[in-house]
């Protein structure tokens, strides 16, 4: 890289060029990007897709143009190869991206990189230039890409470009076979709805078979459930309240629903018991009111005298 031709006393320069040097010096499996000989701007990336997904062993190549302020201004970036997830030659929307400049903090590529790689999986959510291909269609351009690089830009750019695919075969795996139990997984609801289906066959042949000693209740019984036993602070008032549900047998299923009956005894004792409190609490404020006013007139010591 002819670096005589930069003004090295530029920021954005000196900064560029460090990372070219970080780069290159701590080399990663996961990636590699380099800028174009003849603009120090204009740089291209290949990342590989990341593991235990739809695009793991994929090989995905792009394109990012800094800014003249960088690394204050956030870059933008370009997928070139197709993926699934994002659009071909298309500025991406990402926090990372020109798209967000307001959550753009100046970092280094190799941290910009490693953010689109955990984008990858990530659900697309409407965001520009985001693509949401199955997961089957997504494996299938996975194994595409590995086949040759994408074709952009001029001889000295292309050359470029399968330079870093030749690098990034090298560290990548190839794309793991799909295997039925993965389908399985990713498809749980046939699955389920068989076990539901079994479940409920037999359910409706035994209904205590877990316990030999209770009967299975037949087409007029009925099944009654208690409540558990409430704590005796639970409710701040003496109510004894008793709740009583009623699940109707299977020959009962043309009865309609009953709704659970709820059913409330008060204490008379307890009424009475406050109403003697209350009559007695009034007397005695009348007596002492009553001896009050005999002392204050005078009353009193006459009373006293003739006794």
């Amino acid at each position: 890289m002819a670096e005589d031709k930069y003004n090295l006393k530029n920021p954005a320069v000196k900064r560029i060029l460090q990372e070219v040097k970080e780069l290159q010096s701590n080399p990663s499996d996961d990636f590699m990007s380099l800028p174009l000989e003849e603009n120090i701007f204009e740089w291209q990336f290949a990342i590989r897709g990341p593991r235990d997904s739809e695009f793991e062993g994929g090989i995905y190549h792009g394109r990012i143009q800094l800014p003249a302020e960088y690394p204050f201004k956030p870059p933008s970036f370009m997928l070139l190869t197709p993926n699934g997830r994002f659009e071909t030659q298309t500025k991406i929307c990402l926090s990372i991206s020109n798209h967000h400049p307001e959550h753009w903090q100046p970092s280094w590529m190799r941290t910009a990189l490693v953010a689109l790689i955990a984008f990858m999986p990530t659900s697309p959510n409407g965001a520009l230039g985001s693509l949401d291909y199955t997961k089957e269609e997504r494996r299938t351009l996975a194994v595409k890409s590995r086949e040759s690089p994408p074709k952009y830009g001029n001889p000295e750019r292309q050359k470029l470009i399968d330079e870093i695919h030749e690098y990034m075969l090298s560290k990548t795996p190839s794309v793991p076979q799909h295997s039925p139990s993965k389908s399985s997984e990713e498809h749980p609801t046939e699955a389920k709805t068989e076990a539901e289906a079994e479940a409920n066959q037999q359910d409706s042949v035994t209904v205590g078979a877990g316990n030999p000693g209770i009967p299975n209740p037949t087409l007029n019984e009925r099944v009654v459930e208690e409540p558990p036993v409430a704590p005796a602070n639970a409710y701040p008032y003496p109510v004894a309240m008793r709740l009583v549900r009623e699940i109707p047998g299977e020959g009962l299923s043309n009865q309609p629903l009953r709704r659970p009956e709820i059913r409330v005894q008060r204490s008379v004792v307890d009424d009475r018991l406050f109403t003697w409190a209350a009559v007695g609490l009034t007397i005695a404020i009348l007596v002492l009111l009553f001896k009050k006013y005999i002392k204050s007139s005078g009353h009193g010591a006459v009373f006293m005298d003739g006794s």
